[in-house]
């Protein structure tokens, strides 16, 4: 047997990738931006650290380290990368028969948007180097990035056709194309497809973590937009009547949890920034979110903690990650090996 191992299952360490001057992070007409960038991530670090290991991929680890008031439970290690959007390019853990392997999917930016060649070396140089000690590695002729799929851990896979049947990804694909390649690689029994949803400001062509995230083989977690004036408010509507069809493996319906709709945010340029609250990390006793100083945040915080009763919950201010693009989950990937 073989199955995606679930997010809320032990890992053995989550992995981050900083920041660094020769990425979209660093403004050359504004020094100081790269530093400020930093800050979040330095801080979600260090939410995870409390609780199990912490990989940071980084250009300069002397400089990196000196950051944090405390390393404990941190590892620093020099890879060159084009982005820190770990989640999308790291490895994913599965078991098969009892035994922990890892998948190398191929990453090519999002569908060719971004120069990706170093980010789709780093879980090869990371195997190499040993940091996932004897655990096999294998690479699959696939792209698929970590942030499109949600794993029950028992072979139901949650997505969106948008991204996973995009044309742009692996000449695209239909849904029984994709079912029979995730059934082979990952052991996935079934699909359950989101045709509705999307975030603006989102590069990724509507990854499943940004709209709605499994979080227990019966509960789904989603983002409700009340707002009929929102751009979002039909799209969502919809994802969330179809989200009501879906059953779990006995059958039954998935209790289902709505998330607010963070108030609309925008870049100095007017465009709107991809705020969602359902871009969380469930570690090892810990569960780490996103907030951006609005309203709410406050109700997005209650939510989690009636979620995850038995886990600690640290907010970290991720207003600088999606002025990038991207979140809290994004910039993260949990590694079981």
């Amino acid at each position: 047997m073989k199955r995606l191992i679930a997010e809320w299952e032990k890992q053995s360490c989550v992995l981050l990738a900083f920041p660094h001057i020769q990425t979209d992070w660093y403004d050359h007409l504004n020094p100081q931006s790269l530093e400020l960038s930093l800050t979040p991530f330095v801080r979600i670090a260090q939410a995870i650290a409390y609780h199990q290991p912490v990989y940071i991929v980084c250009d300069d680890k002397a400089r990196i380290s000196q950051m944090f008031c405390s390393t404990f439970n941190m590892i620093f290690i020099e890879i060159e990368t084009n982005d820190t959007w770990i989640r999308d390019y790291a490895c994913l853990s599965i078991e098969e028969n009892g035994v922990r392997k890892l998948l190398d999917f191929g990453f090519d930016g999002w569908g060719g948007k971004f120069e990706a060649s170093l980010d789709n070396s780093v879980s090869i140089k990371l195997h190499q180097k040993g940091y996932f000690g004897t655990t096999p590695m294998e690479s699959i002729d696939m792209i698929l990035e970590g942030g499109s799929i949600e794993s029950d851990g028992e072979g139901t896979i949650l997505t969106t056709s948008e991204c996973l049947c995009n044309p742009n990804r692996n000449g695209g694909l239909t849904k029984d194309e994709v079912e029979e390649r995730l059934r082979d690689s990952l052991g996935a029994e079934r699909l359950l497809w989101l045709d509705h949803g999307y975030l603006a400001g989102d590069d990724t062509d509507s990854h499943i973590d940004t709209l709605a995230r499994l979080v227990g083989c019966d509960t789904i977690a989603y983002v409700k937009c009340d707002n009929r004036e929102d751009e979002h408010y039909e799209a969502l509507l919809a994802m969330e009547a179809q989200l009501k069809t879906f059953h779990t493996k006995e059958e039954k319906p998935y209790t289902l949890v709505p998330l607010p709709m963070c108030k609309a945010l925008y870049s100095d340029e007017g465009k709107r920034l991809p705020a969602t609250y359902a871009n969380f990390l469930i570690a090892n006793g810990v569960l780490v979110y996103p907030v951006y100083g609005t309203p709410q945040d406050k109700e997005a915080h209650e939510v989690f903690v009636s979620l995850f009763p038995k886990r600690e919950i640290i907010p970290v201010n991720c207003l600088r990650l999606i002025e990038q693009g991207g979140s809290l989950h994004c910039s993260t990937m949990q590694v079981s090996y």
